[in-house]
């Protein structure tokens, strides 16, 4: 009696499969032969932004959205019969941002016979640690475009100088228009290189930023009053989805205005041909927030721009801050790389989503507790169109 007691309270304490699966930290997800959700787990859900109630029964590309890698990553598993594992897998989620997962999918049998019974797919988000790539692999660029403008410089500059004044004698001497007016398309093009030259050289100056308290609201509607005014942006509507709750940060606003504008700038002119909306979004970053040197997480605010042209190509998204490289017929190339830059120098971080659905979306992070600290009249509220 005593040994029957003893096993059926090991029985009760014994937990179930369902609760064990909710206890892992990765997504799982059971699905029938034909694609369909026969269960998923907690964190499955949390990823997808789903409930279990309204996951069971979906398929699944009504689950994850028609243009999800995942259906077609399943169908194959299930014709081949072996697993597969992807360590990055853009995942759109229907209310928060793309999401990096890595997948393990793998076919499910029952039965002596094996007999076919679905897939396992387990999701483990990776966002984080891709922004943590990201990251660091944009502040060794940087640091690398410091270094090689500082050499292209120190080359460059003295020779266009000479250049420039033998061109000058050149025109006093000529006589003829010809050679005048190739004497001065010369000191044109010398005068564009030194700029050229300048720009880049932000990289290595290290120039510091004349920070104050800034409205991140009123700044962008200033972007938006400069834009509307260019005869570029005649077929291009700006909608502005602002979160209220924005506290001012502290910030260089020259700076930040011109990365703003450059950004903007780079989503009109994707919309040239057909128009379209911008959009600018701010918002507070609940999740994968900014680190400070010791590790401890900063608030964050995420400021967003969205067009509706034809898209980032994943091909070119890594080239596109690279100094000089442009997709643009007239572009110099560094003004992504500018940005960049100058976001860093803020503390914070610039993605180009290249897996965005629709169009182009780029998303700027910047801190915001070194503005609760400096401030002594607290962290109020932005509010849309807010002064001070």
């Amino acid at each position: 009696m005593e040994a029957n007691r003893h096993v059926t309270e090991q029985d009760d304490l014994r937990p179930d499969l369902t609760d064990v699966l909710d206890a892992v930290l990765d997504g799982v997800i059971v699905l029938s032969p034909i694609g369909e959700v026969t269960w998923l787990n907690e964190e499955a859900c949390q990823i997808l932004e789903t409930s279990l109630a309204a996951g069971l029964g979906q398929p699944l590309d009504q689950l994850m959205g028609p243009n999800s890698p995942f259906p077609a990553l399943v169908a194959g598993v299930q014709q081949t019969g072996r697993p597969i594992v992807d360590d990055e897998v853009p995942l759109q989620r229907p209310f928060g941002p793309i999401r990096v997962v890595a997948v393990s999918i793998s076919p499910l049998t029952v039965g002596r016979g094996a007999r076919p019974a679905g897939a396992v797919m387990v999701l483990r988000d990776r966002t984080a640690f891709a922004d943590l790539q990201d990251e660091a692999a944009q502040r060794d660029r940087l640091v690398s475009y410091g270094q090689i403008a500082a050499g292209i410089a120190h080359e460059v500059k003295n020779p266009l100088g000479g250049i420039r004044g033998a061109a000058e004698l050149l025109e006093r001497k000529v006589k003829d228009t010809q050679g005048q007016k190739s004497a001065q398309l010369i000191v044109r093009e010398v005068d564009r290189i030194s700029g050229l030259v300048d720009e880049l050289m932000v990289f290595a100056r290290g120039e510091a930023l004349d920070r104050a308290r800034v409205n991140l609201h009123r700044l962008l509607d200033e972007v938006v009053e400069l834009l509307e005014a260019e005869p570029l942006a005649q077929n291009i509507q700006f909608k502005r989805v602002y979160d209220p709750s924005i506290p001012k940060i502290l910030a260089d606003p020259n700076r930040l205005k011109q990365v703003f504008l450059n950004l903007a700038q780079n989503a009109i002119q994707a919309m040239e041909e057909n128009g379209g909306t911008l959009t600018l979004t701010t918002g507070m970053a609940l999740e994968n927030r900014l680190k400070s040197e010791s590790g401890q997480p900063h608030p964050t605010v995420i400021i967003c721009f969205e067009d509706e042209g034809p898209g980032i190509s994943p091909a070119i998204q890594h080239q596109l801050s690279t100094p000089f490289f442009t997709t643009k017929a007239n572009g110099t190339g560094l003004g992504l790389a500018v940005s960049r830059h100058w976001i860093s120098r803020h503390g914070g971080l610039l993605r180009i989503d290249a897996s965005h659905e629709s169009g182009g979306r780029v998303r700027v992070k910047l801190p915001l507790a070194s503005a609760g600290k400096a401030s002594r009249g607290g962290t109020e509220p932005l509010g849309r169109g807010d002064g001070g």
